[in-house]
């Protein structure tokens, strides 16, 4: 009863406002809906929208009237329903005069997907960087620039933490030669120093506990001109490689 009164309620309120003027009904449609989606009237807008693209197909105002849905699909923070929509937009409109507006939705609708710890699925950090990356590489004067920038980086730490997350908890279960592709993958693809220097010693331990001396040597020769002079344990252990690796 309650939910039935706030709709007869909203549709009163909806039959008060003065209606827009326009040259035509397309147009009264599309600023009607406009003017809802402002009041966050969501599922008035998006009724306005609908009967817009169902009547009037070929208007002018049906192609933004497809930008302004995918618009509700995010500010009702219906994210994975958000990127499909901007994407299919982009897909049908790639030179649509507003696309880079479009492409940096993209990807907010994917960062806004971001799990709050790493140690969840981080598939949406991978999305948004990548449409953060496509916005900077193909407008990089853009307004969004400068955010689509810092947010690639803070994608990139949560990233960084799940990696290393991954590869030290098979070390720590003593899934060895797991947890040395997973160091060698963080080497290939991180540069932060502290990171980087973590994974060289555990690439060497790795090998070492798997008896696997002759890589264990290898990659202590490669490494221990980072790692060893820090590091009294990694340097005996790198010794100990490259003398069963000589013998």
């Amino acid at each position: 009863m309650k939910f039935l009164s706030l709709i007869i309620v909203a549709l009163m309120m909806a039959c008060s406002t003065e209606k827009p003027k326009g040259k035509t009904e397309a147009e009264v449609l599309y600023k009607e809906a406009k003017s809802m989606m402002e009041d966050g009237r969501y599922l008035l807008a998006t009724e306005k929208l609908n009967q817009l693209k169902n009547q009037y197909p070929y208007s002018f105002y049906a192609t933004p009237s497809e930008l302004m849905l995918a618009d509700i699909l995010y500010k009702q923070e219906n994210y994975v329903e958000a990127a499909a929509s901007y994407l299919l937009f982009r897909e049908f409109h790639p030179k649509h005069e507003r696309i880079s507006y479009v492409i940096y939705k993209i990807a907010e609708s994917y960062y806004q997907q971001i799990p709050d710890t790493y140690d969840r699925d981080l598939q949406p950090a991978f999305e948004a960087i990548k449409y953060y990356k496509d916005l900077l590489l193909r407008f990089p004067s853009s307004s969004y620039a400068k955010q689509a920038k810092s947010k690639i980086k803070e994608a990139q730490e949560m990233i960084r933490l799940k990696e290393k997350y991954i590869a030290d908890f098979y070390y720590k279960t003593e899934v060895y030669d797991a947890a040395r592709w997973r160091y060698l993958h963080i080497l290939e693809n991180f540069q932060d120093k502290d990171l980087v220097n973590h994974a060289m010693k555990r690439v060497i331990l790795s090998s070492y506990n798997l008896k696997e001396y002759d890589k264990c040597g290898l990659y202590g020769k490669r490494f221990e001109e980072i790692v060893s002079k820090k590091d009294s344990e990694i340097a005996s252990v790198i010794k100990t490689c490259i003398k069963k690796l000589n013998n």
